[in-house]
């Protein structure tokens, strides 16, 4: 009574029988009955029922069996490899299962240079699968899997492999403490990984794709990440590299009076010491390592300092010589500036936080050259000191310029620049004038959009583009949305669709073949009636979230999935790609459920719609001014014979 009328049905093998028919297949003398036997089984392995039996029965056994001792490396050894790694993405079996043996030929795989490449990518995609397990397979395909042998399958000019290696090496880099992850990255960049990704991936490729975007997003969180050390600790006085770090900036500045300052007595070196960090702009000039006892940004602004120094030592002795020639009032701090936008660029770039298991959004600029947090703060200093002129700031303005900097930093990373050059140039030409212009026009169009008469008019409007945007978020979930299947080792491949039908009665779903982007509702096995869905639910409410911990990593996941309960117990459960796409599909699901569209962006839609609509409205105002009241209403006339008495004569 189940199955709906007009339902097409496909006669199949029950999942016993086939999976009993493909183990005694598998295991047959004759090659060709074998090979189509494990064709099949890749092809079965990715439904669950079939997977259950084929298990059940020692599959998995079976098939290592035939990777340790099969000699050629054909078609065979191809779809044993795609069988085992389809059925060890269910998750019923743990990776333990396999022996030590069963590694090493998989990891020969990898080391070997093989004309097929995808026995290659077959086997990258196993060895990440059990590296993530973090099981004792791990360490082992750690050690045997080296760097170098990474880096140069990168540089094999297909995309699909290079997605594979960068999943690989994630989940290597994810597995390791700090102290080794430093150690790999730092051999990474040497091998020149980072020039190729910029060079050959991000500028290569057509499009890059949810799944390398996600990895280059991983790899930049990882990467900032081993700053966060540096940012949690404060300077310590005793620590005499932290000293001479100090010192090295003040020698780099004032050169000269260092030379002096050695036929000099103790208190008048100590005397010369102070003021020459006080024009550097600490604050405790007597002992300046107080001023970095505050983390963040910790020791993490002590080596930008000293990266700038080096790096720049002209820039850098033109900044410090030119503020500390001006009065103590007029001029910029560069120690204490340092200091603030160190701590800005780390809540920019987001340095500590972990990475999420569906981000993808990565900066181009962290590939398009080393030390990127450090050239980043090379700019943005000396950018710092141009505002300040600009602004003829004072010390008590000092916060002032710090948000204008903070601003044309965010202003300038939103046009995405592809490196540091035309992010200098796009930074440099924002200059303070450029951001009053900017807020002076937002400003306008705030004070227009609060008088009376135009906030009538808003209210007036409302109504109509609220409708509208109900109609473009069941657009939205027309057209559909590819969601994400992720398993307990967190891998992205698998797809599901979900689309709204045209007349918006009910929801199509079903898995996503690889050979079909954008199903139509007709392909989509499964359906739910919007009339049967009784609620929906968010975050933590959601089944498929209950188990997830409070860490952070979890935190992004919990924030953007969804459960759509119908009939008595049942549920379908989402986790969206990103936020907007959470956001629109929540919206969509309340304007179904006749409920009030609460997201964020749907707020800011109707800002913007009621914006444009004024505007358009308001175009033959321009320049005139709107009185806040309507013109007052006349008197009504004494009488109102006031018809005019047309003659012959006057004709």
């Amino acid at each position: 009574m189940a199955i709906k009328n007009g339902s097409i049905l496909r006669l199949a093998t029950s999942p016993d029988r086939e999976a009993n028919s493909l183990c005694n297949g598998a295991q047959s003398q004759n090659l060709d009955v074998k090979s189509e036997s494990l064709k099949q089984l890749s092809s079965l392995s990715r439904d669950v029922a079939f997977a259950q039996e084929f298990i059940s029965r020692d599959g998995l056994c079976i098939l290592s069996k035939i990777l340790e001792e099969e000699k050629e490396l054909g078609k065979v050894m191809a779809f044993t490899l795609r069988a085992i790694s389809e059925l060890m993405e269910h998750g019923f079996v743990s990776w333990e299962t396999f022996s030590t043996t069963f590694i090493h030929k998989v990891v020969t795989f990898v080391n070997m240079n093989l004309m097929d490449a995808e026995i290659t990518q077959l086997s990258l995609a196993i060895l990440e699968s059990a590296v993530q397990s973090d099981t004792k397979l791990g360490e082992l395909v750690r050690r045997e899997v080296t760097l170098d042998r990474l880096v140069s399958l990168l540089q094999v000019p297909n995309q699909e492999m290079q997605i594979k290696v960068m999943a690989l090496v994630i989940a290597l880099l994810q597995r390791v403490g700090d102290k080794e992850r430093e150690e790999m990255l730092e051999y990474l960049w040497k091998r020149s990984m980072r020039q190729f990704i910029h060079k050959h991936i991000i500028h290569g490729w057509p499009t890059l794709g949810d799944e390398m975007s996600h990895y280059l997003y991983v790899l930049q969180c990882l990467s900032l990440g081993l700053l966060e050390p540096r940012m949690k600790n404060c300077m310590d006085p005793n620590d005499a590299d932290q000293r001479q770090h100090l010192q090295t900036l003040r020698l780099t500045a004032f050169p000269n009076e260092g030379e002096e300052g050695g036929h000099m007595n103790s208190e008048r070196r100590r005397s010369l010491c102070a003021k020459e960090f006080r024009k550097l702009g600490f604050h405790n000039s007597g002992s300046p390592w107080q001023d970095l006892c505050f983390a963040p940004p910790g020791l993490l602004a002590l080596d930008n300092m000293v990266y700038f120094s080096t790096r720049w030592p002209s820039a850098y002795s033109r900044f410090v010589l030119e503020n500390s020639s001006r009065e103590d009032q007029h001029a910029c701090p560069f120690a204490r500036s340092s200091i603030h936008l160190s701590l800005i660029l780390c809540e920019i770039l987001r340095v500590g936080e972990p990475a999420s298991e569906t981000g993808q959004s990565f900066l181009t600029l962290f590939y398009a050259q080393d030390h990127c947090m450090q050239e980043f703060f090379c700019v943005c200093i000396q950018l710092l000191n141009k505002t300040w002129k600009e602004m003829r700031a004072t010390q008590e303005d000092f916060d002032k310029v710090m948000n204008v900097v903070k601003e044309q930093i965010s202003r300038t990373l939103a046009f995405a620049p592809s490196t540091l050059e035309s992010f200098r140039a796009r930074i440099f030409s924002l200059n303070y004038s450029e951001i009053l212009k900017l807020r002076q026009a937002e400003r306008v169009n705030q004070d227009e959009a609060l008088s009376p008469p135009v906030m009538e008019l808003r209210k007036n409007l409302k109504p109509e583009l609220l409708n509208l945007i109900k109609q473009h978020r069941l657009h939205f979930l027309c057209e559909g949305t590819k969601f994400r299947k992720i398993s307990s080792r967190r891998r992205q491949d698998k797809l599901w669709f979900c689309r709204l039908s045209p007349n918006h009665k009910v929801l199509h779903y079903g898995d996503l073949e690889d050979n079909i982007d954008n199903p139509p509702v007709e392909v989509l096995q499964d359906k739910i009636p919007v009339s049967n869905i009784k609620n929906v639910l968010t975050g933590k409410d959601c089944p498929h979230m209950k188990e997830k911990g409070s860490g952070k990593q979890n935190k992004d996941i919990v924030e953007k999935a969804f459960s759509i309960c119908y009939d008595v117990d049942s549920c379908l459960n989402f986790i969206a790609a990103t936020h907007y796409e959470f956001c629109l599909w929540m919206d969509g699901l309340n304007t179904l459920l006749g409920r009030e569209m609460t997201s964020e962006y749907t707020q800011n839609d109707l800002e913007v719609l009621l914006n444009t609509e004024l505007k358009l409205r308001l175009l033959d105002l321009e320049n005139i001014p709107i009185p806040d009241h309507a013109p007052p209403i006349p008197p009504r006339p004494q009488n109102y014979d006031y018809c005019y008495k047309f003659t012959s004569t006057e004709a």
